[in-house]
């Protein structure tokens, strides 16, 4: 205690709560990563440069011209109603069908997932996520002092039997599950996406043990092959509330996301939105809005898709042909990230600073854990770099791989090589 309050003078002060709030991984990196010999394989920012910047700067300048006295305005706690009206097109494209009166926008997905665990969550509360999960929703958990228990994932998605198995425990210790936090398309950090089979199986689950499911859905329509999946949301309305967010199809900067939920929680979420920020910004919402009005975003989401189905096929030929034996990784069919799995051994965090003295940087798998797992992995983002500096770095972090290996097998015993290739997070995972 005198160590902390050499350091914080205010740390006898502090609720409870506010020990699990600590920095997660992708943010001890940005300081670092941000200079221009790194090559950043770590944050998951999309590649707004893609967009037409001109035509939308334009667009804004005219909107503020035109209705600045609006745009500039407080507005709604629940959020814009043209911009809610606008948010039911979207997710139709995933079979969703919903009212412009069941949505709340929020700033960000992430204020979503703040919201939603504000309103459900005790301290001691369960929360079932998936094992990786998405850092961001671990860090919220642990504000809210939420008891995280991770379920695993294989290569296709969440696994039903895990989950049954997990949920069946749970009720015999009588410990209260209050939602399962599931990224069931283009996974962050995984890469994995939930087979439709499985959608069905999880939802029949969570039927079964009462149990509501957050899906948060930032990615479903970056996919790289055919049409978006369908979500959970769409088979079950009453049981699922779904998170989107416009971050990574039009700009992240702009930080507008939207929570779709049952009447009765919509309104416990407004409530809970208007003593937080009172409302989300009206020039973002009316920016996005004027945006779906005017710009060919359908065929903008089709460019991002083509632009980072080129950089993933990078990432991935990259790995196969330099990454040395014994590493695995999995082949997302869309989203941001491969999730790559070091040979026995090799521990991903105390390797981290070894990769960045080489000026390559991904974030270390344990990030992605409630539980202290995940030495063995790492997340490679490949959504921002151009391909060549893709490559270059993967070269760089094969490199450091390699002699990882060497210093394993010198000082700890050379171990059997296993084949490289694609990786299914199986019982590593957990």
């Amino acid at each position: 205690m005198e160590q902390h309050a050499r350091t914080d003078a205010y740390v006898d002060r502090y609720a409870a709560r506010a020990a699990g709030m600590v920095p997660s991984e992708i943010r001890a990196l940005f300081a670092v990563v941000s200079r221009p010999e790194v090559v950043s394989l770590a944050g998951g920012a999309p590649y707004v440069s893609a967009l037409p910047l001109d035509a939308v700067g334009g667009m804004i300048g005219e909107l503020v011209a035109s209705r600045g006295a609006e745009v500039l305005q407080y507005g709604s706690a629940q959020g814009d109603e043209g911009l809610r009206e606008r948010i039911c097109e979207v997710m139709a494209l995933e079979g969703v069908q919903a009212g412009a009166d069941e949505i709340v926008v929020t700033v960000g997905a992430q204020q979503a997932l703040d919201l939603i665990t504000k309103i459900f969550v005790d301290p001691g509360d369960v929360v079932l996520a998936e094992a990786p999960s998405y850092v961001g929703a671990l860090g919220t958990f642990a504000s809210y002092q939420a008891d995280v228990v991770h379920v695993p994932l294989d290569d296709a998605g969440l696994v039903p039997s895990a989950l049954r198995e997990t949920l069946e425990r749970l009720r015999r210790e009588n410990r209260r599950v209050k939602f399962l936090y599931t990224v069931p398309t283009f996974q962050n950090p995984a890469g994995v996406t939930l087979s439709a089979a499985r959608r069905a199986e999880v939802l029949e689950i969570c039927a079964e043990y009462d149990v509501l499911i957050v899906e948060d859905n930032p990615y479903g329509l970056i996919g790289f092959d055919g049409e978006p999946m369908r979500a959970l949301r769409a088979d079950d309305a009453e049981r699922v509330i779904y998170l989107g967010s416009f971050s990574k199809t039009i700009a992240s900067g702009l930080r507008v996301g939207w929570v779709l939920a049952p009447h009765a929680v919509r309104a416990k979420l407004v409530l809970a939105a208007e003593s937080a920020i009172l409302c989300p910004s009206n020039f973002s919402q009316l920016a996005v809005r004027e945006y779906l009005n005017t710009q060919p975003w359908r065929e903008q989401i089709k460019g991002f898709r083509e632009l980072y189905r080129e950089r993933r096929d990078t990432m991935l030929d990259a790995l196969a042909e330099l990454m040395p034996a014994g590493c695995t990784w999995t082949r997302p069919a869309g989203g941001f990230f491969v999730w790559l799995t070091l040979p026995e051994g090799l521990d991903a965090k105390a390797m981290a600073p070894r990769a960045l003295a080489e000026r390559v940087a991904y974030v270390p798998g344990t990030g992605f854990y409630a539980d202290g797992g995940g030495h063995r992995h790492m997340r490679l983002s490949y959504c921002f770099p151009e391909p060549h500096r893709i490559r270059e770095g993967v070269r760089r972090l094969a490199g450091v791989v390699e002699q990882e290996i060497v210093m394993r097998d010198t000082f700890g015993g050379a171990l059997p090589a296993e084949p490289r290739g694609v990786h299914t997070p199986g019982p590593d995972v957990v």
